[in-house]
This record gives C-alpha cells, structure tokens and sequence, in this order.
C-alpha cells in the first residue's frame, strides 16, 4: 500500500469522527487538549493513544506492538495493524476512544 493510500484511509476515518480534524501537511496527525492522538508516519502506519490498559488489550487482541514515528518509540501508542483499517466502525471508535482518553489528561 502506498503512503498516499494510507493517508486516504486514515482521511476517511477522521473524517467519520465527530470532535476533531486531521492536521499536518507532512507530519500528519490529530490533537486535542495539547496531546497528539493518532498519527500517520513517513512508513504509512497508524498509530493509536490509548490509556496503558486499553494499549496491551489492544496489542493482544489485534497481535500488535507499539507504534514507532520517525524510529522514535510513541509512548501510549499502539500500532494498528493494516488488516484493521478497513473496518471503519472499529478505527472510528478507537480514534473517538483515544480523543476522549486525551481530553482526560491535564491540559498541555
């Protein structure tokens, strides 16, 4: 898949959500309360905050790990395997989960 393609899909899922809107021209990723959320990186993968348990049901249940921009490991981020993204119900409620986990947080 190519990053043009990811970032359609990652477009279409932000855009099922209600509350906020993707950023970035480069960089590409959605924010709230001073926190990134999810990202899309330079590889063409996904990735999702979510609050530490929710992170290792998440990794577990999709058989994935944690979620690297840049070479950096994200901290709370998981990485969302391909095979997911075409289930937009499931990526919406996760991006929703992971906006509401980050208007929870003290803000930046």
């Amino acid at each position: 898949m190519t990053w043009e393609d990811a970032l359609k899909i990652y477009d279409d899922i932000v855009e099922a959500c209600s509350g906020f809107e993707r950023k970035g021209k480069k960089m590409i990723y959605t924010s709230s309360n001073g926190y990134m959320f999810t990202l899309l990186n330079k590889a063409g993968e996904i990735g999702i905050r979510l609050p530490k348990e929710e992170a290792i049901k998440f990794m577990e249940k999709y058989n994935t790990g944690h979620y690297y921009s840049y070479g950096a490991k994200m901290k709370d981020y998981v990485l969302v395997p391909e095979s997911l993204w075409i289930e937009k119900d499931i990526m919406v409620s996760y991006f929703e989960q992971s906006f509401s986990f980050v208007n929870s947080l003290p803000p930046k």
